[in-house]
């Protein structure tokens, strides 16, 4: 499906993925939110529509795509607590659209580093102030780190496994295709436990476009009786890997530290990272994050224009 040029956005569909993944894959700094998956299964909630800039210029009949190289410059937009903001995960379009992407947007949202040092003098002839989204982080551990969870700073997440794995004896498999029901199951009993919605929805339809989407997991047993799972994807051309799903149950203690643990472990060793995504702001999500001893984090930004407000 062709994606529409700006002014004109279209909603975020699935048959927009050969287009738009191709361009996201490439990405250097392993933004969690820049992948045609997690666009795609949060597009309800933030009402995500798309576009590809275009420049002014035109020649010999045709309308030439912003960006370097002849690369594709999309553009999203998106709303969140009842303000509009626009993301630009690839290459930035021309000042002139930028300038007008802030008079029908509140904000700029998820401005990763690598697109603010590489455009500094335009975003300073735009006037936009830059400002740290410390609540959208992502947190960036080694691979190595939690697979192995080695020496003393890591003793009380290596206990907790260690105690998993004294009180059971667990089983873990590929997740495939033939398991997603099994997996679904969990996650019914999840959000019955929770007595919450949470990323129920997104969850759901991960596992129902498993392949699709092009998203790898485990699933794990007790007693060959399913009690957890977790799923995720490549980013930063195959250097890290980002984990958007993790689901356990509960009175299993110390399934979530051994789903962690053990699917580090399980991944192809090209991954030098894992991104376990942001906290939201959530004080007791952001503790939790940070005892596993995160080496960075995948920094984003936010953008207005000076004075606007």
């Amino acid at each position: 499906m062709q994606l529409p040029c700006y002014p004109d956005f279209a909603p975020l569909v699935l048959d927009m993925q050969a287009e738009i993944q191709p361009l996201l894959a490439r990405l250097p700094d392993g933004v969690s939110e820049f992948t045609f998956a997690n666009l795609y299964l949060f597009r309800k909630r933030y009402a995500y529509r798309i576009c590809l800039a275009q420049d002014a210029d035109k020649t010999g009949g045709h309308t030439a795509l912003a960006g370097a190289s002849g690369g594709n410059t999309i553009i999203i937009s998106g709303e969140r607590d009842g303000k509009k903001f626009f993301e630009t995960p690839s290459l930035l379009p021309p000042k002139k659209i930028l300038l007008s992407l802030f008079k029908t947007h509140d904000y700029w949202k998820c401005i990763p580093d690598s697109t603010l040092n590489s455009n500094k003098a335009l975003i300073e002839q735009c006037g936009v102030e830059i400002t740290e989204d410390r609540d959208n982080f992502d947190y960036l551990y080694l691979r190595t780190d939690l697979a192995e969870l080695s020496g003393k700073k890591f003793h009380k997440k290596r206990n907790l496994v260690n105690a998993f794995l004294n009180m059971y004896i667990p089983q873990v498999e590929e997740l495939t295709e033939d398991k997603i029901p099994l997996a679904l199951k969990i996650l019914e009993r999840w959000r019955l436990d929770k007595g919450e919605e949470g990323d129920y929805t997104a969850s759901k339809e991960a596992l129902d476009l498993f392949s699709v989407l092009g998203l790898q997991g485990n699933i794990y047993y007790i007693n060959n009786y399913p009690v957890g799972w977790c799923l995720g994807e490549s980013l930063a051309n195959g250097t890290m890997f980002g984990i958007h799903f993790e689901k356990g149950l509960d009175e299993y203690k110390g399934i979530y530290q051994y789903i962690n643990q053990n699917f580090a472990a399980s991944l192809d060793e090209r991954y030098v990272y894992i991104n376990r995504e942001q906290d939201l702001g959530d004080e007791g999500l952001r503790q939790a994050k940070m005892t596993y001893r995160p080496i960075g984090f995948v920094r984003k930004y936010m953008g207005k224009i000076a004075g606007g407000g």
